[in-house]
């Protein structure tokens, strides 16, 4: 059977750059990888294929080999002046120069078996990606609002630590996850760096809660000021702003400020804030706050309670 073509294995152009070939590598690889696809004959196969087009194709030389000769160019016993096109000349001078002083492709066909040559030395040789890495950090609502840098210290499995200086964006949650490409595990037999991953956790605020993109507050006001009407003011991540309590505004209420919540975190504006209105009552009265208040409740003989039936 045929083998595959190894741009064809990978799904990238022939004139791919090494990089958009080894961030497609990269992909595959985590995707079809045994490790992730226990018992998966069909993705070990998928592996193995693209563990051996890569092998090839993220070598500058062994690319170019395969561009010029294909598939054969690998093969014991292949003579570039046979294969057409004349690139490397003729006669045993040629065959000499292309192998750096060799007579045979012996040399040449036993690093490549080791590379690839049987299932088991491919498992074993086969470039594989590192693994990725998490790390909890810990930052206060204020800068998970506006967004911070942070200092943190990795410790890898293989490869030591590292001490690496993190941007994190605005409007991020406890559960976030911001990724730092490459900075993960080592891979092996040149497979690519794993990412890390900084896991983000957001302390409570003394008076800002979250839901979603939107910010969540209670602000205590007195009974005139809902009763009469009154501006008054209110926090939000930007600062303090001027809130209108209507005449008679009820205890609960909640006033929406838009466009004063939480910054999206993938882009797309922001999200609300909403000021829940707490009426505060004084503890004790004087005489005079008492008599005035039975005389309100005489002007105003309201039944708050008739519609309930009881």
């Amino acid at each position: 059977m045929p083998k595959k073509d190894y741009y064809s294995v990978l799904g990238v152009r022939r004139d791919a750059s090494e990089r958009e070939i080894k961030q497609t590598y990269r992909r595959l690889a985590r995707q079809y990888h045994p490790d992730v696809n226990p018992g998966d004959a069909a993705a070990e196969q998928k592996f193995k294929e693209i563990s051996e087009a890569y092998a090839v194709l993220g070598n500058a030389e062994s690319r170019k080999k395969y561009d010029r000769f294909g598939h054969q160019a690998f093969t014991n016993g292949f003579d570039p002046s046979f294969a057409g096109g004349g690139g490397f000349g003729s006669g045993p001078g040629a065959f000499k120069d292309f192998f750096g002083g060799r007579a045979s492709f012996e040399g040449f066909g036993s690093i490549f078996e080791d590379l690839l040559g049987g299932s088991r030395q491919r498992t074993q040789q086969a470039p594989v990606a590192g693994q990725d890495l998490e790390h909890v950090v810990e930052i206060s609502f204020e800068e998970a609002m506006r967004g911070t840098t942070t200092q943190v210290q990795i410790t890898r499995r293989e490869g030591g630590s590292e001490r690496l200086q993190v941007k994190i964006p605005p409007g991020v949650d406890t559960g976030s996850k911001v990724r730092v490409a490459g900075k993960g595990d080592p891979g092996k037999h040149h497979g690519v760096a794993g990412d890390l991953y900084i896991v983000m956790r957001v302390r409570p605020h003394a008076y800002f809660a979250r839901e979603g993109n939107d910010i969540l507050c209670t602000v205590p006001v007195t009974l005139s000021e809902v009763l009469l009407g009154a501006k008054i003011e209110v926090p939000t991540i930007d600062g303090k702003t001027a809130v209108t309590l209507p005449a008679g505004t009820q205890n609960g209420r909640r006033l929406r400020l838009r466009g004063k919540g939480a910054p999206a975190l993938h882009g797309g504006g922001r999200g609300d804030q909403y000021v829940t209105v707490q009426v505060v009552l004084p503890e004790t009265l004087d005489m005079r706050s008492r008599e005035l208040l039975e005389e309100f409740a005489l002007r105003n003989p309201l039944q708050p309670r008739a519609h309930m039936g009881w």
